[in-house]
Order: structure tokens, then C-alpha cells, then sequence
């Protein structure tokens, strides 16, 4: 019988399963060894029945005009639990640093006094926010959820390729990829000791009623949605029930009196936390835009009151500015007193004329990113762009260079897809997101792995054709006195938490972003990696 990893070729990037032809490193090991015995064929069939398990639940985006199953690989990535452990250390101290300079920019502005980040930085940023200042959450925590966007880089090191701390999407992905796995591969899952990924709604429900304003002692607690054509509704629905509380939308909320209620077939109910998927412009019609028809009105004077907190924070934005990321290592230092764990890819701001112009003369060796973009949008990767791609790029730089970041482009790790029937190098980053209760930083064990599933792709948007992984983290070694609790995962997932008419979006996570008031429930992400 044929290896099924027989001519599989290995490129000059980091390949995160082989470190030569036909040796797998020590986290993949067990997974190579199980998968060797299984048939091409047989992998094949698994993986269409993997397929059609999306397809039932109705977790489909559009790609070509065709409605499609969300595109899950049938071979895990798997991190070793050394790695792991950097990767979570990393992570949380990312978030705290993060955490202590949201407090100090809607706060006292030491960090400027003391001249670690300039004060222009943030003023610039599309996403600083004065309605905002001087709002102290009840617990301290701003950051309730984050997704910290990862790549591994030529030698193997995992480096930082952005912050998202408005409202990172994505996770229900991390939970559904998790539970159709084990149903197609449930010998793989008896062979390794793999970190659960279940726990995910229960540690946000429970983090969010710890935000909760003082004296409630039972927080009601709801998540609100911009609607069914919202391409994360998916999300939305899974993981409000999922945590067992309401999803409301705007015209389901009114404030009175710095109070907010929800309507409901008993009359009006008190609500103490909001988990909110709408962005900062489009929540509250008196401090934002006044002709959002998405928000609740006065919700920002409720907080203010200390009688709602809202999830994650407004102003959030202003911490992961592009440019802002280019501070981050600074910040760590400057608020923890520790070195960064996770390294930052390398990245130059253009606050310098000197800098201006060496970018200038070589944009076709860098990758030029807008510093308040999302989803890849605006990207130019300068060694596969055009003459005039590149002119025109130049213009727009020298006109405003506060609104870019240079990037020396980062050769992605590959990990082994099933493409066309066979065994292949894919490129892939990696989404972990943490969870802040205000006492602890908790991280989800592997995250959401997103691959470019045609050959030397770097995008790794699914109506681009890409899709994502299983991502599998390894227990450390079992001590004599542990008890094995084994994964319970389940699809919970139904075709209620979707609507009738599924958009035809992409359900790619990133940050929620409204796009546009005619559009104010379309909120359109894309899912990018470039090579940054």
C-alpha cells in the first residue's frame, strides 16, 4: 500500500509536520504514523463526508457564485505542548501590555508623559474615540476577547502579525472544525491526547459576568448581533446559545434613564452585559452616527453610568492601529517590565522622511499595508505587484504616510492538506484568541488555522478558495496521578442559528467592521494572509 505521504515536496519555508523527506518533527510524529495506514482513497471519502457534514448543518460561504461548504482540511495541524506554551505565555502578555495602555490612553496618559508611544499616534487613529475617555469598566478589563494573528516564519518561530481587539470573529469555526473532525476521525482522536476546545462558551460567558456592574447579582447577559445578513451571524447565533443567553438586535434594546432593557414576551428585562459584534460607529446613534438604525441609543451614556458594560470596550481600536503594532514590544516593556515573548514580523513606520523615501525606492521588495485596514484590503505585496499598481501605491504613500506600515515579506509555514486527491504543502497562520475574566488571561488551546488552499497561495480567504484546520494541541505528558477527561465535543450547531436565507458571504473571521449604512447588516470580511 502506498505512503500516503509518498512525494509530498518540501519548498524552502518551514514545513511544520516534515523537517526532511519522510521525518516527521516530534509534534506530528503520532499523527504521521496513524494517517500512514489510511488509503488516499479512503482519506478522500472521509474528507467529502466532512463536507457534507458542513453542508447539512448549513455552515456554507459563496465562492464562484456557488454556494459551498465552509472549506475544512482533513489533516490537522498540531502544535507540540512545549510550543503551545510559549504561544500561550506570548498571547496573554500581548493582551495584558495591551489592556494597561487602553487604560492609560482613556486615562491618565502616562505612556505619553513618558513618551514611549507619541500622543499624535493616537489621536490620528479612525479609531480613537473621546466618548471614551474616562470610562473605567467595573472589573478594569477592555479587552474581554482578543485574536492575536500568528505566522511562523522561515526558521520556525512563531512571530506577531497583528492585534484584534475590537471584535475578533472566527471562534465558532474553532468549535464546529473541532466536532466534525472527531466524528470523521474519531481513531485519530483515540491515539493522541488532544486539549479540548469545548470550554470556549463557557469561559466567555463566565468572563462576561464578571464585567458585570457591581451589585448584580445575577448579570443578564446578551450578545448583539447587526442581523441575519451579517457574514459572522453564524457566529452570533452558535455562541449565544451555546452560552445560554439572548441575541438581540438594536431594535430589541432601549435605554432610559442610563438603563438598559430588552424587550420581551414577559415586558422589559433588565440587561447588564453586552456583548456586542456591532462596531464603535455604529453602536450608539447620540455619540456615533446618528443614523444607525443597528444600535442601542444612550448605551454609551448607560456605561458611563455604571449600569451596562459593553464587550468588547469602545475605543478598543486605537490598540490594534497598525501602526500602533509597531509599539507593542515598547509597551510590553514599558507596562510589565518583561521582554516580549512573540515577536513582532518586521515592520517599519513612516514617520520619518528618511524612512518615507528608502519605502519609496523599494516597494517592490516590501508589503505595504493601510494601517486601519481589515481582511487584507489595500495590501499591496510589492514583489508580485504591477508597474502601475506600484506608481499609483506611491502616490498615495507620499500624500499620507501615517496611514501605512512597511513590511519585509515573511516566507509562511506549510502544513500537509488534502488537495486534488493528494498530500500537498499548504501555507497557514494561526488565530488564537483569549478570553479576560480580569483575573486571568485564558487562551484557546490551538485557535483558528486558516490555509491558502491553491499551490504558492498566500491569501488564505476562503472566497478565495481558501479554508481552514483542526487545530490540535498536545497534552503534556500524562502524571501517574492525572485522570484522563476526554474531549466531549459536539456539533451543537443547527439550521436555527442561521437564517432562512444564508448570505452569500464569506464567513471569513476577522474584526466586525459595518461597512456602509445601506449596508448597515452586510458587514463584509475577508480572511487574509500576506506575506508580510
Amino acid at each position: 500500500m502506498a505512503d500516503l505521504f509518498d512525494g509530498y515536496p518540501l519548498g524552502e519555508v518551514w514545513d511544520e509536520m516534515f523537517g526532511g523527506v519522510g521525518q516527521p518533527r516530534a509534534a506530528y510524529a503520532g499523527l504521521f504514523a496513524s494517517m500512514q495506514p489510511i488509503d488516499g482513497e479512503e482519506l478522500a471519502a472521509r474528507a467529502d463526508v466532512l463536507s457534507q457534514t458542513y453542508r447539512d448543518a448549513g455552515v456554507t460561504f459563496a465562492h464562484a457564485g456557488e454556494e459551498q461548504p465552509f472549506p475544512l482540511d482533513i489533516v490537522p495541524r498540531v502544535i507540540g505542548a512545549d510550543e503551545w506554551a510559549v504561544i500561550e505565555r506570548g498571547v496573554e502578555q500581548r493582551v495584558l501590555a495591551l489592556e494597561a495602555f487602553l487604560a492609560d490612553v482613556y486615562g491618565a496618559g502616562q505612556v505619553f508623559t513618558d513618551r514611549i508611544v507619541p500622543r499624535s499616534v493616537i489621536t490620528t487613529s479612525a479609531h480613537f474615540h473621546r466618548q471614551a475617555h474616562g470610562l473605567v469598566p467595573p472589573n478594569g478589563v477592555r479587552v474581554h476577547v482578543s485574536g492575536i494573528d500568528l505566522v511562523r516564519d522561515e526558521t520556525g518561530d512563531f512571530r506577531v502579525l497583528e492585534d484584534n481587539l475590537r471584535s475578533p470573529s472566527g471562534v465558532s469555526y474553532v468549535i464546529t472544525n473541532r466536532a466534525a473532525m472527531s466524528q470523521v476521525l474519531p481513531e485519530l482522536f483515540a491515539d493522541h491526547r488532544i486539549q479540548p476546545v469545548a470550554d470556549y462558551p463557557s469561559k466567555l460567558l463566565a468572563a462576561l459576568k464578571a464585567s458585570a456592574p457591581p451589585n448584580v447579582a445575577d448579570p443578564t447577559v446578551v450578545v448583539l448581533t447587526p442581523g441575519v445578513y451579517n457574514s459572522a451571524y453564524f457566529e452570533h447565533a452558535l455562541l449565544a446559545r451555546q452560552m445560554g443567553v439572548e441575541l438581540v438586535e438594536g431594535r430589541d434594546l432601549i435605554c432610559a434613564g442610563n438603563q438598559v432593557s430588552m424587550r420581551t414576551t414577559d415586558g422589559q428585562q433588565r440587561v447588564d452585559v453586552i456583548y456586542r459584534r456591532i462596531d464603535d460607529e455604529f453602536l450608539d446613534p447620540v455619540h456615533f452616527r446618528p443614523d444607525s438604525v443597528i444600535g442601542c441609543a444612550g448605551v454609551l451614556n448607560a456605561a458611563r453610568a455604571g449600569r451596562v458594560t459593553i464587550a468588547n470596550a469602545v475605543g478598543n481600536g486605537v490598540a490594534d492601529d497598525k501602526l500602533l503594532y509597531t509599539w507593542v514590544p515598547d509597551l510590553i516593556r514599558y507596562y510589565l517590565g518583561e521582554e516580549p515573548v512573540l515577536a513582532n514580523a518586521d515592520t517599519y513606520r513612516l514617520d520619518q522622511r528618511d524612512t518615507v523615501e528608502w519605502v519609496l525606492e523599494s516597494l517592490d521588495q516590501l508589503v505595504l499595508k493601510p494601517v486601519d485596514g481589515s481582511g487584507g484590503k489595500g495590501i499591496v505585496i510589492g514583489p508580485r505587484a504591477d508597474e502601475k499598481t506600484l506608481s499609483d501605491l506611491a502616490v498615495k504613500v507620499r500624500a499620507t504616510p501615517r496611514d501605512w506600515i512597511a513590511q519585509k515579506p515573511i516566507g509562511l509555514s506549510t502544513v500537509p492538506t488534502l488537495v486534488g486527491g493528494r498530500i500537498a504543502p499548504r501555507h497557514v497562520d494561526l488565530r488564537p484568541f483569549a478570553v479576560n475574566d480580569g483575573s486571568k488571561v485564558w487562551v484557546l488551546p490551538g485557535g483558528l488555522t486558516r490555509v491558502a488552499l491553491p499551490e504558492g497561495e498566500l491569501v488564505v480567504n476562503s472566497s478565495q478558495g481558501g479554508g481552514s484546520k483542526d487545530t490540535w494541541v498536545i497534552s503534556p505528558p500524562r502524571q501517574a496521578a492525572d485522570v484522563e477527561e476526554p474531549d466531549l465535543t459536539r456539533i451543537e450547531f443547527t439550521a436555527a442559528d442561521l437564517p432562512e436565507d444564508p448570505p452569500a458571504q464569506d464567513p471569513g473571521p476577522l474584526n466586525d467592521t459595518v461597512v456602509g449604512q445601506s449596508q448597515q447588516q452586510q458587514q463584509g470580511w475577508s480572511t487574509e494572509v500576506t506575506p508580510c
